[in-house]
């Protein structure tokens, strides 16, 4: 497997896997922490009221 961030081979037993370090794990945390990571949504449309 890849980490994520820098794209180094990393084998299941290490430590800080999936990442290949301890700074690779701290950026990617640092990604989630500024909102880099984000999941797309659509948004509803707002109903009409009829009355």
């Amino acid at each position: 497997m890849k980490c994520p961030i820098c794209k180094k081979e990393v084998a299941p037993a290490e430590p800080e896997f999936p990442f290949c370090s301890e700074r690779c794990r701290l950026v990617d945390l640092g990604n989630w922490a500024s909102g880099k990571y984000a999941i797309p949504a659509r948004e509803k449309p707002e109903e009409e009221d009829e009355s």
